[in-house]
């Protein structure tokens, strides 16, 4: 070996061994073991570089040195060691999630209260405070609340291909029975008074009873929304993958987007009709008028929806169905509790004022405005 050569030899070996004293993981010191592959900085010479764990959801498992490291199938994530894929479980919101629970239950009692709430009605239908505002309406409210509070079941549990049809379509249904019932209650209010009022004439709306068709003509134009949804874009079973480094969640895609959000809207421009209305008749002078319930009732509906849509979309997973379900849970639970809970407390703790008597005594001394 000639001595151009051998000092050339010399140089390396000591660079190699300057390296070594400043970067441990080289091959100057050990091998990259699994969980790492090799990275040359530059500025350094070839044999020694420095061992960089491998990006997220990919390994190497080689004790060799490796250049690359390998990613993971969609279906499998990588250990703490990143040496090894593992296969990713299934997850949704499941009955036996403390999360799944807490909703079921919540959802049955809240359906068994408005099944008690309608059975005081039924056999109080004769009194002064169920006559008001419309009996039939009523009952339609509450047997629609009734099963706006069984619907949770329908996210819950394992997703197939009836209950991410049924979803959906279901709740927009049910929700615009709801609020088109109170939309009906609170034009029954304003024609009541209107019907008393000089020179009016209009009683044969009340005698024929539109305002009860208010229901079947709204809801028919949500049944062909989603009849229009279905039929170009259903929902169906999908999964996702990547939310969840541990989990592939299986989920409903509600198919078109825009019929989804179609159908928010609708309900919404209903549901903000109904509060502007009981807004405006809050005010009148009626015996056992509504107005101000409805009023407040629809306020609670819209500030849960208003509030749903950038909460839901800012979840991902189960989280996101179970946000779905809490605001119709909330929603449905507002409009029992402040059209409903008045007329209970005084059926229940105060019958005096739910009567004859009473209701002549209350306009005997109903404040002149």
């Amino acid at each position: 070996m000639s001595n151009s050569a051998s000092l050339a030899a010399t140089f390396v070996l000591d660079q190699c061994k300057q390296d070594a004293e400043t970067t441990p993981q080289s091959v100057c010191s050990e091998s990259c073991g699994p969980g790492y592959r090799k990275s040359l900085p530059e500025g350094k010479a070839v044999c020694c570089f420095v061992c960089t764990q491998c990006p997220e959801n990919e390994i190497s498992n080689e004790t060799a040195d490796v250049d690359q490291c390998m990613k993971c199938l969609d279906h499998q994530y990588v250990n703490t060691e990143r040496n090894h894929c593992l296969q990713k479980s299934m997850t949704f919101l499941d009955y036996d999630d403390p999360l799944g629970i807490g909703l079921s239950c919540t959802a049955l009692c809240f359906s068994a209260l408005s099944a008690l709430v309608l059975g005081i009605f039924v056999k109080k239908q004769d009194t002064p405070i169920v006559k008001a505002n419309n009996r039939t309406l009523s009952y339609i409210l509450l047997l629609t609340l009734h099963f706006c509070f069984l619907c949770p079941f329908l996210f819950i549990g394992h997703p197939n291909t009836a209950t991410c049809i049924l979803q959906q379509t279901t709740f927009g249904v049910l929700f615009t029975v709801a609020v088109s019932t109170v939309l009906a209650k609170t034009i029954t209010v304003v024609l009541a008074y209107k019907v008393t009022a000089p020179g009016r004439r209009i009683r044969w709306l009340l005698v024929t009873r539109a305002p009860n068709f208010i229901v079947p003509i709204c809801t028919f134009i949500q049944i062909v929304l989603c009849g229009v949804w279905l039929g170009n874009s259903p929902p169906f079973v999908d999964t996702d993958t990547h939310s969840e480094q541990e989990h592939i969640i299986v989920l409903c895609n509600n198919g078109s987007v825009t019929a989804f959000y179609c159908m928010l809207g609708y309900l919404r421009a209903l549901a903000l009709g109904s509060f502007t209305v009981a807004f405006l008749a809050r005010n009148l002078p009626d015996t056992f008028n509504e107005a101000k319930f409805l009023t407040f009732s629809m306020l609670v509906f819209c500030s849960v929806w208003v509030t749903f849509l950038p909460v839901y979309h800012s979840t991902k997973g189960k989280v996101m169905v179970a946000v779905e379900v809490f605001s119709i849970l909330a929603s449905s639970a507002g409009l029992l509790g402040c059209i409903f809970a008045p007329k209970c407390y005084i059926i229940l703790l105060r019958p005096q004022k739910n009567s004859i008597q009473g209701l002549r005594d209350k306009i005997h001394y109903r404040p002149k405005s």
